[in-house]
């Protein structure tokens, strides 16, 4: 399989089994593993640096004119400006691996000004290498592997992430699970995103929906998902994603329900919302200043006539009406005006 291989996927597959073997040898004494906290709820591990590190190694002994986006370090390596950047997860599901909880891969996607070309996501502990090349199919293993094709969402086996961060809107995604839920089959959370989105590839499940993700989270498993035939994007349907923090992909049909059912839960959404009712509030406001200004007009021209104007509209008339002093009650006598005749009131003619 290896020598029918792009030369630079074949160089993500040899960094993800290095990395691999680094977790796996980790893994058999985890409780020896130093932990540290980079914010509440979000470890990081010494084994996460020398994964990264490991991969790091490996893609720029190949290609050392090659950028880095790595999770740990950032684009302190490689060559910043690049067209070519790779996009590295030494361990997505830290939190599962520092427990033992055998559900972590390493994940690595090489961008080419901007978009996703190759792709691996390795899962240690399973052996199961994932692989894409854009254009070329998406594969575990030896296995050509294709999206699942339920068409209805009620039959489906979504999975996500759950918010863990301090700051995560959680009364907002508990909504949002709720009408998932009621919506489909089943939920799973299995805990790391690029393993979702690389099941999801693999027919495993249905579809996957997440928010708070990286771009190190969902390069890789994005080309897995639509080289498999599903689709991927934000929670509006929109293609521009990767940083986006906002995730959700499937088969094209489930694909379309999950965005019908997640799109109002969209930040993007939210801006739009705002922005028409910005536009809404300013142009009644508008409206509201245009009649104040008309009245006005018809009130001063009533006044200098001393009756209202010929033929004005019905609305008008009402307006000037209620704005004029009551009539005096019946049996008292009109008060006269300067010149000594009577006060006439507002008559709508016609």
């Amino acid at each position: 399989m290896s020598s029918s291989l792009h030369p630079m996927l074949n160089v993500a597959i040899k960094a993800a089994r290095a990395a691999g073997a680094l977790i796996n040898r980790a893994a058999l004494d985890v409780e020896a593993v130093r932990v540290s906290a980079k914010q509440t709820n979000d470890f990081v591990t010494e084994v996460d640096h020398a994964a990264e590190a490991a991969i790091i190694d490996t893609l720029l002994q190949a290609y050392p004119g090659h950028g880095i986006l790595a999770e740990e370090s950032g684009q302190a390596h490689g060559a910043r400006h690049s067209d070519y950047q790779w996009i590295i997860d030494p361990l997505d599901g830290t939190t599962n691996f520092i427990h033992g909880f055998p559900v972590y891969c390493v994940s690595i996607a090489l961008a080419v000004k901007g978009r996703v070309e190759q792709a691996v996501v390795y899962d240690p502990t399973r052996n199961g290498l994932f692989c894409a090349t854009r254009g070329r199919g998406a594969y575990l293993n030896d296995r050509r592997i294709r999206v699942a094709k339920r068409t209805r969402l009620q039959e489906c086996l979504i999975s996500t992430g759950f918010p863990y961060r301090p700051g995560d809107k959680l009364r907002s995604y508990l909504s949002m699970l709720g009408e998932v839920m009621s919506q489909c089959a089943g939920v799973r959370r299995p805990g790391a995103a690029a393993l979702d989105l690389a099941y999801v590839a693999a027919g495993y499940s249905d579809g996957f929906f997440e928010t708070g993700l990286k771009a190190w989270d969902v390069a890789a498993g994005s080309l897995l998902i639509t080289e498999a035939g599903g689709l991927v994007g934000n929670f509006t349907g929109e293609a521009d994603f990767m940083h986006q923090s906002e995730c959700v992909a499937g088969n094209p049909r489930i694909y379309a329900q999950l965005v019908n059912v997640l799109g109002p839960y969209s930040k993007f959404a939210g801006v739009t919302d705002k922005m028409q009712t910005a536009a809404k509030t300013a142009a009644k406001t508008a409206a509201e200043v245009s009649d104040k200004a008309a009245d006005q007009e018809v009130d001063a021209q009533t006044a200098a006539e001393g009756e209202s104007p010929a033929a004005p509209p019905a609305e008008r008339v009402k307006t000037v009406l209620r704005a004029r002093k009551p009539a005096e009650p019946t049996g008292a006598q009109p008060a006269p005006n300067q010149a000594g005749r009577l006060r006439r009131a507002p008559v709508r003619k016609g």
